[in-house]
C-alpha cells in the first residue's frame, strides 16, 4: 500500500503521515493503533510498534488452557465436532496442529510416526514425502497454495520459524508437474484450490474454509486458524459418512 493509499484510508493527511514515518512527529497510541489496523498489522506486532513507540503493550497473550480462554477453546472443540464427519482442524500461528477431530485422525492413519510427534506441524505433515503429500493426487496445485498461504503470513509478519519452516519445506522434493494443469468439464467451474487425497482405494476431493475469531483482543486467539474441509463432491461426502459410521477397530 502506498503512503497516499494509506493516508486516504487512515483518514490523515499524507504530511503527517510523512512526519510519523520519518520521525519528525509522535504518533498517539491511538494513531499507532488507528494505523495498524488499516495495515491489517497481527495483534503480536502491534504490541511491538506501540512498545517501540514508548507505549505498553495493549494485547495479552495467554495459553489456550488458561481459564480466560475457556470459552474460546470450547467454542474450537464445538466447531470441530459439529463439522464430522467432514475433516476440521485447528493451528496457531507456526501452523502446530492445537486440535483436530476424528476425521481427520482418519485420513492421516498410517503416515510416519515421527511426522506425529508433538507438535505436530500441518505444512509439514501435508508435503512431507513421509507425510500426505505421496497420497496428494494434485500436489503440484496443492504445495503452490499451502506456500503460497504461508508465504503472505511471513510478509505480515517477519517471523523467523516461519521463515525457517519455508525455507525446510522448498527443500522436499517437488513434484514434476508446474503450474496448474489445464481444467476441462466440471472442473473449470471450480472456484477454489482443492485437495485431491487418495486414502485406500479412493481419491476424496476437498474444499476448504478457515475461520478465525472476530475482533479478538487476546494474541493466541487472534493467531488461532480453524480449517474445515467440505466434501468437493457426492462421493467423498458418501465414503466419510460411511467412514464415521464404521466402528473403530
Amino acid at each position: 500500500m502506498s503512503q497516499l493509499d494509506l493516508a486516504c484510508e487512515a483518514n490523515v493527511s499524507t504530511r503527517h503521515l510523512s512526519f510519523i514515518e520519518t520521525g519528525r512527529a509522535q504518533p498517539s497510541r491511538d494513531m499507532i493503533l488507528h494505523l495498524a489496523e488499516r495495515l491489517e498489522i497481527p495483534l503480536r506486532e502491534r504490541n511491538l510498534w506501540l512498545v517501540a513507540a514508548g507505549y505498553a503493550p495493549l494485547f495479552p497473550e495467554r495459553s489456550l488452557d488458561d481459564p480466560t480462554l475457556a470459552a474460546a477453546r470450547h467454542a474450537v472443540d464445538l466447531v470441530l465436532t459439529g463439522h464430522e464427519p467432514y475433516p476440521a482442524l485447528a493451528v496457531d500461528r507456526h501452523w502446530n496442529l492445537v486440535a483436530a477431530n476424528r476425521a481427520v485422525g482418519r485420513l492421516i492413519a498410517g503416515i510416519a510416526p515421527p511426522l506425529l510427534q508433538p507438535p505436530v506441524n500441518v505444512l509439514r505433515l501435508a508435503l512431507h514425502p513421509e507425510g500426505l503429500a505421496p497420497r496428494t493426487v494434485n500436489l503440484a496445485e496443492w504445495r503452490a497454495h499451502l506456500l503460497a498461504r504461508l508465504q503472505r503470513q511471513i510478509e505480515l509478519t517477519a517471523d523467523r520459524q516461519l521463515l525457517a519452516l519455508s525455507e525446510e519445506l522448498a527443500r522436499y522434493p517437488a513434484p514434476r508437474q508446474t503450474g496448474r494443469p489445464a481444467m476441462t468439464g466440471r472442473d473449470a467451474a471450480a472456484v477454489a484450490v482443492p485437495l485431491r487425497l487418495r486414502v485406500g482405494e479412493h481419491v476424496l476431493a476437498f474444499f476448504s474454509t478457515i475461520t478465525v475469531f472476530g475482533t479478538p483482543l487476546d494474541i493466541t486467539l487472534s493467531e488461532l486458524a480453524l480449517e474445515s474441509f467440505f466434501p468437493a463432491d457426492a462421493a467423498t461426502a458418501e465414503i466419510l459418512r460411511a467412514a464415521a459410521a464404521t466402528p473403530s477397530s
